[in-house]
């Protein structure tokens, strides 16, 4: 595969083809070596000169779905979820779904008062036994992850908020859990300091068991922005429609009208939903 093209990222800029990142997306999807190599052989016949990276993500989709669905469908979730930009606000809604999937009642964009001094916190999540606090950290590139620098600010943000009460849910009590969840991976270093100092967390990578991509099958939590059969400029409308779940659509399929859509293209993404939650 031709190393030596520009690719277009999503801010704009350009930069030469990795071809290891590609291979690492397949491989953590579950990709064998025999379905990489024939990915990659495919799109390096379709690859071209500042060829976009969400144009190199959809085609690899393609081809894979022609290989296996199951497989086709977590690498389209990790690349999904970076497209709930570009800032961070639809990833706080949607860690907050996760939470009332759970059976919390949740907030977003609060701010509370700590001892010392206010804090801006993205979800307030509380049920009849917890409190519950969470920084959501969104990452636009699926390479970054959340370090060890991410975890000793929250920790810090966490220790003032616990000395102080609040009243959500009409009961008076202080902070049960302080959560930073991110889209993409915790650093080997964040995980340590994390575990050794009791912050909960929840990422791609982490724990190894009910870590984001295991609540997102188990849960059928699977953003909106995997479906193929949506553009990306149908995607920005229904995100500015507060759409961030797949379900939210078939529960409300006449919002694709909404935005200008008609059958057959409607019936399409109601048909590709229920292939993707797996429901039939």
């Amino acid at each position: 595969m031709n190393n030596m093209i520009s690719i277009t990222k999503a801010d704009g800029t350009k930069e030469l083809f990795d071809k290891s990142k590609l291979v690492n997306s397949l491989r953590n999807a579950g990709g064998n070596e025999q379905i990489i190599e024939e990915i990659l052989l495919g799109l390096n016949k379709e690859m071209y000169e500042g060829m976009p990276t969400s144009e190199i993500y959809s085609r690899a989709f393609k081809l894979l779905r022609g290989h296996s669905m199951p497989i086709a469908i977590k690498y389209s979730i990790r690349r999904a979820l970076s497209e709930l930009g570009p800032d961070g606000f639809p990833f706080e809604k949607y860690v907050a779904k996760i939470f009332e999937s759970w059976g919390y009642e949740t907030l977003t964009d609060q701010t509370v008062l700590g001892v010392c001094v206010p804090h801006e916190v993205d979800v307030v999540a509380w049920n009849k036994d917890k409190l519950i606090m969470v920084e959501a950290k969104f990452h636009n590139e699926l390479a970054m992850k959340s370090d060890l620098k991410v975890v000793l600010y929250i920790k810090a943000r966490f220790d003032d908020i616990s000395g102080t009460m609040f009243d959500y849910g009409n009961i008076k009590r202080h902070l049960t859990e302080g959560w930073l969840v991110t889209n993409t991976k915790f650093t080997d270093q964040a995980i340590k300091y994390g575990e050794c100092n009791h912050v909960k967390m929840l990422g791609w990578n982490y724990p190894e068991k009910g870590n984001l991509h295991d609540i997102i099958e188990e849960l059928h939590l699977h953003p909106f922005t995997c479906l193929d059969s949506l553009s990306n400029i149908m995607k920005k409308s229904l995100l500015s429609k507060g759409v961030i779940l797949c379900t939210d659509i078939l529960y409300k399929p006449s919002i694709l009208e909404e935005i200008g859509m008609k059958s057959p293209e409607t019936d399409s993404v109601i048909a590709e939903i229920k292939e993707v939650c797996g429901i039939k």
